[in-house]
């Protein structure tokens, strides 16, 4: 399972995130069709940018709940300052896509930022 977690501030558009996706992918080496799903924490869940770029692209929404978040903060490869101001965790998109990812998950790309969108990938088992 890889999954490209998301993070973003609220009203990001669906331009923006696909953009961002797409240099995430760029720079892991990784093709559209080798991804399974966008990984977001579930507190975006009501993003219409983020619905609509994983309709672009084709890609599952993975929800993840905050313990699911919380757990995988130790596995996180960039702390933000500004992401726990905002949010309470110290990554989001990292922390989204190593949960999505499931057991034995491993950031395949730390997180980067683009377009004021962040993109983390990771592998793991699945869920």
């Amino acid at each position: 399972m890889i999954a490209v977690g998301i993070g973003c501030r609220r009203d990001s558009p669906a331009s923006r995130i696909c953009a961002a996706v797409g240099a995430a992918l760029a720079q892991a080496g990784l093709a559209p069709g080798q991804i399974d799903a966008l990984a977001v924490p579930a507190f975006k869940s009501g993003e219409p940018g983020i619905a609509r770029a994983a309709e672009e692209l084709g890609l599952p929404v993975k929800l993840v709940c905050r313990s699911a978040l919380d757990a995988v903060q130790p596995l996180c490869a960039t702390p933000s300052a500004a992401a726990r101001e905002a949010t309470g965790l110290a990554a989001v998109s990292e922390a989204a896509a190593l949960a999505a990812a499931g057991r034995n998950a491993r950031l395949l790309l730390p997180r980067i930022a683009h377009s004021g969108v962040t993109c983390a990938v990771a592998r793991g088992e699945g869920s």
